[in-house]
């Protein structure tokens, strides 16, 4: 497996710093948190574009993904096709957005209201770089993800879409990592893990520290090729280790041989 982490562990952090980060402890991959705090964000020219790349494929690294915070299912206007331009600048494999849905916009049957707006802003979007839609928020099962991908199919052909797994996510929903794979499959592109404990209501918590069944999830991916990412998430959670104590410890917990 090709293995990356999310710059969401190291918030602020120089290119410099995540380079390092990356190389110093055998990781491949990145996700990229595009926000105006951070060296990735839409403001970039195109002469930054073009260093920010070039530097990180001169250091061996991918990038998995832009990390946008584009609410694909909104009310509000959303910045997707600015997302979608950087990440296909900086040879991104995708752009993630969140589903954003408003739970009380609902119908009985069929799609809701936001899942209807989602449909015409994938339709019009650039189609040159995936949109990764994660399982979250108001789409935080792979039923809900795998049902919305299929109403794409059906409305949207030639659509871009796929499924970034955040298998947090669907694993603190009730399903496991089995049964979320397999409903998810058809349209998986990149798979998030991180370390949480269900007894502490899935709070995100130290490798050493949590019951994520990762053995598990290296079993439903075995003999496949999906990168896999750690998503860190020291931004929002202050109280996690950093990544530089973090980096060399997911190596143990995921198990000699399990990446390359």
């Amino acid at each position: 497996m090709r293995l990356g982490f999310a710059t969401l562990g190291c918030p602020g952090a120089a290119l410099d710093d995540v380079l390092e980060l990356a190389q110093g402890n055998n990781f491949t991959g990145l996700e990229l948190r595009a926000a105006p705090d951070e060296f990735t964000n839409t403001g970039l020219s195109a002469t930054q574009r073009r260093e920010l790349r070039t530097r990180i494929e001169d250091a061996g690294l991918e990038i998995f993904a832009v990390s946008s915070y584009v609410k694909l299912c909104a009310v509000e206007e959303q910045p997707l096709e600015e997302h979608l331009e950087l990440a296909a600048d900086l040879g991104a494999r995708g752009v993630r957005v969140f589903p954003g849905d408003d739970p009380t916009d609902g119908t009985p049957d069929g799609p809701s209201a936001g899942e209807i707006r989602a449909l015409d802003r994938v339709t019009t979007a650039p189609k040159d770089v995936p949109i990764l839609l994660e399982t979250h928020d108001s789409h935080s099962t792979a039923r809900q993800v795998a049902a919305f991908c299929a109403l794409l199919d059906t409305n949207v052909p030639g659509h871009n879409v796929k499924a970034l797994w955040d298998t947090s996510h669907t694993w603190s929903h009730g399903e496991t990592l089995p049964e979320a794979y397999a409903l998810l499959r058809p349209w998986l592109e990149l798979v998030q893990f991180k370390q949480a404990d269900s007894r502490q209501d899935y709070r995100p918590v130290a490798i050493d520290a949590g019951d994520f069944p990762i053995d598990e999830l290296l079993t439903v991916l075995d003999g496949t090729d999906y990168p896999l990412s750690l998503e860190w998430e020291l931004k929002w959670h202050p109280q996690l280790p950093s990544l530089a104590e973090t980096l060399p410890a997911v190596h143990t917990w995921l198990g000699s041989g399990a990446v390359k």
